[in-house]
């Protein structure tokens, strides 16, 4: 729902599993179906006729989608070998393997770029054994570990393969390339599987390297892509100086905590100058129980403070706040109160327990539907508090009250040089956003989709120890609360701290 209205970003994950395989020799198509429909995807596997297809699903709300596109590419095309990677199947491989029917040959988990080329290697043996392949699981077998990139400098995204370029845009930033300067995160949140998908390793893409990748986009707007936007000061600090060296202009997106932000106001100030158009901070709380409960190792206070300097930036600020199931009448209105009484663009996201997160293997046994169409942060899957149609009220109310500070006439009177230099341009992505609140977002389209005739479900138990050891991603392991206090750090994390990537 998020993604009809606010953002449609490039796919940044498949163009460079695409440039992975194109360096290992193959020829390689690319079809972004955010921006085209399924009749071109058909058109292009009955002209070309490709030996593999390649699915990527970082979103679980697409799973159905991609399961019906492997059956019917299967149908049409028998021989061509079907696998589907991408973040969120990486936690449920044989999931997605039991609910294709055989339409699915494997699921790459893991990064898809050392992924890609695993396989593409081992399907071209006769016979062909992907028993080797690292991050491969079939129903017969699961390879060894996914590999990590070596170095985030050693591939440039395919971009010259994607057809609609004008069709991405974030808020008010259209048309928008996106790029990485980092991956990973070092911090563990219980709603966020980022953490256990990286094992804690934090890699930067050297500033050499980013700029000159960043000089070849043509966009004006760049999103980066980062969990956490310059955690480390000093590659924040060199990069930007290096973008400054170049003459390079863009407006620029990110996303950062509070503490980081505070701890690296030089960074953001750097980048302010450069062009930063509008900063996004997951405050996810606003009461001290509500970030203990998340486990966002930052105090309330803090976090306040970051909202202050963030306003003294001069920039675009946009937050988050998790809207738990448990809220009733009084508790959205609370926090309708605090988001009035504020300037900033508000989000509110359902608190959702995904594979490969903290909250699934403490609240997956509570879960009320397990359709992964609504599994998306704005359909509630925990028990509500309220009747189901009362929490989408009080939601859609907040939601729209928060809206109205942002979409429709006063917005367009707010950016109106923005959307003139859009509309020279042909681009009409942010000017149609500022209308489409309405038609999105409504209970009783929400109500509607609980009530779809559900196709493919999760059904994986919780894991135990023993599951999580044996098929954790990479090298660290899931863990509970148990034993340790909730804002108790890791070793992890302090190893973390003493060398400066956390606070």
């Amino acid at each position: 729902m998020y993604s009809r209205i606010y953002l449609r970003l490039e796919p940044l994950g498949l163009e460079l599993v695409a440039a992975a395989a194109r360096r290992a020799g193959h020829t390689v198509r690319l079809i972004d179906l955010q921006c085209e429909p399924h009749q071109n995807f058909f058109h292009l596997v009955k002209r070309w006729q490709p030996d593999v297809i390649a699915f990527c699903v970082n979103y679980l709300a697409n799973v159905p989608e991609v399961i019906d596109l492997a059956r019917s590419a299967r149908a049409v095309l028998p021989e061509t070998f079907i696998c589907v990677g991408g973040h969120s199947v990486s936690f449920i491989p044989e999931e997605i393997l039991r609910h294709a029917g055989g339409a699915v040959d494997c699921v790459l988990t893991g990064e898809g770029e050392t992924a890609i080329t695993g396989l593409l290697d081992a399907l071209s043996e006769n016979p062909p054994n992907l028993k080797n392949v690292s991050g491969c699981v079939t129903l017969d077998h699961r390879g060894p570990p996914p590999a990590f990139v070596k170095s985030l400098d050693d591939l440039l995204p395919a971009r010259d393969l994607l057809q609609h370029r004008h069709k991405y845009f974030i808020g008010a930033l259209d048309p928008a390339a996106s790029i990485e300067f980092s991956r990973g995160c070092p911090w563990d949140c219980v709603f966020c599987s980022a953490w256990t998908f990286y094992g804690r390793n934090y890699r930067v893409k050297t500033p050499e390297f980013a700029v000159e990748e960043l000089a070849q986009i043509r966009e004006p707007g760049i999103f980066i892509v980062d969990d956490v936007a310059f955690i480390q000061a000093e590659h924040g600090m060199q990069l930007g100086e290096a973008i400054a060296r170049r003459g390079i202009r863009k407006r620029y997106y990110l996303e950062t905590r509070g503490d980081v932000l505070l701890r690296n106001k030089e960074v953001f100030q750097l980048w302010k100058r450069l062009g930063m158009s509008t900063m996004f901070l997951g405050l996810e709380a606003i009461d001290e129980d509500g970030l203990k409960r998340y486990r966002k190792r930052v105090t309330l206070s803090k976090n306040f403070e970051a909202l202050e300097f963030a306003r003294s930036l001069d920039i675009s600020v946009a937050v988050n706040i998790i809207a738990d199931p448990a809220w009733d009448r009084e508790r959205f209105k609370v926090v309708r109160d605090w988001c009035l009484e504020i300037p900033e663009v508000v989000n509110i996201s359902i608190n959702t327990p995904y594979p490969g997160t903290e909250t699934w293997r403490t609240e997956s046994r509570r879960l009320t539907t397990r359709d992964y169409r609504l599994f998306d942060i704005q359909h509630a899957v925990l028990p509500t508090k309220l009747p189901l149609p009362e929490f989408y009220k009080e939601l859609v109310d907040t939601q729209r009250v928060l809206s109205r500070k942002h979409l429709g006439w006063a917005a367009l009177r707010d950016c109106a040089r923005i959307v003139a230099r859009q509309l020279l341009r042909g681009q009409t992505n942010f000017i149609r956003m500022l209308w489409k609140f309405d038609s999105v977002y409504h209970p009783e389209l929400q109500l509607a989709d609980h009530r779809q005739p559900v196709k493919y479900e999760i059904n994986l138990p919780p894991p135990s120890v023993s599951t999580v050891q044996r098929g954790a991603l990479y090298i660290h392991q899931n863990r509970g609360r148990g034993g340790r206090q909730i804002d108790h750090p890791t070793e992890e994390f302090v190893n973390a701290t003493r060398m400066g990537v956390a606070d």
